[in-house]
């Protein structure tokens, strides 16, 4: 390739110098192109970035996600104080049932799900069931009526349907209908929902679960329901 340009050089000086000429201007021109396209990517990436200061020196900012921070919760007077410790504590001891129900359930719904035979899967169910009821049964009795109202509506909470209809998934209508028949006798009710926007002890609730969870007192579960926090709390507070 050298030889043959060697040759063209001899023979044509001048038309090569030309040429060679015209090619420095081009290399020139194309030179100054690319620098200024280097000059305004620059300018873009410098744009695009925002920067603040901080002891005056300039640092660059960086995107982190939203932290919603709960403060203590502002008492009027020693009664809501009172009440909010009283809930406070039978919040603590119930979070962990709920964890564990809608844990199970999870388990349970994703395991059925790969099950196809129709006997099968009641066979399943029955066993999930026994395992539940044999492991804890001893323990929910314990519990007082306000702790269970509690817990039913930390199952919404957890699983997005009310305990009521959890029961009739699981078992029959018949059977959900006397459970929560029972229940009302001693004013629990299965039917019962979660909505911390509109029912200021559900909002007291979330308070306590949200500054457990920052305390690291709770072991925190994202709630299957949408929840705006912030909206009950203009709300309530």
């Amino acid at each position: 390739m050298k030889k043959i340009l060697f040759i063209f050089v001899v023979c044509f000086q001048s038309l090569c110098f030309s040429q060679q000429k015209n090619d420095t201007t081009k290399t020139i021109v194309k030179a100054e192109k690319l620098k200024k396209e280097q000059k305004d990517d620059f300018s873009d990436s410098i744009q695009q970035k925002e920067y603040m200061v901080i002891d005056n020196q300039v640092l660059e900012a960086i995107d982190l996600d939203e932290v919603f921070l709960v403060g203590p919760f502002k008492f009027k007077n020693r009664y809501e104080r009172r009440r909010y410790l009283i809930l406070q504590k039978k919040t603590r001891h119930v979070w962990p049932y709920a964890v564990m129900a809608s844990t199970r359930l999870t388990e349970l719904n994703n395991r059925l799900n790969t099950i196809e035979s129709k006997s099968k899967r009641k066979k399943y169910t029955k066993i999930v069931q026994k395992y539940i009821e044999n492991e804890f049964t001893e323990e929910l009795k314990k519990l007082t009526k306000t702790e269970g109202q509690i817990l039913v509506k930390l199952m919404y909470r957890q699983t997005g349907a009310t305990t009521f209809n959890i029961v009739k998934d699981l078992k029959s209508g018949w059977r959900a209908f006397w459970y929560n028949t029972t229940a009302s006798l001693f004013n629990i009710s299965l039917k019962e929902e979660y909505h911390p926007e509109e029912v200021e002890e559900d909002f007291l609730i979330e308070h306590i679960l949200r500054r457990n969870f920052q305390k690291h007192r709770l072991k925190e579960q994202p709630p299957a329901i949408k929840i705006d926090f912030l909206k009950a709390v203009e709300k309530w507070q």
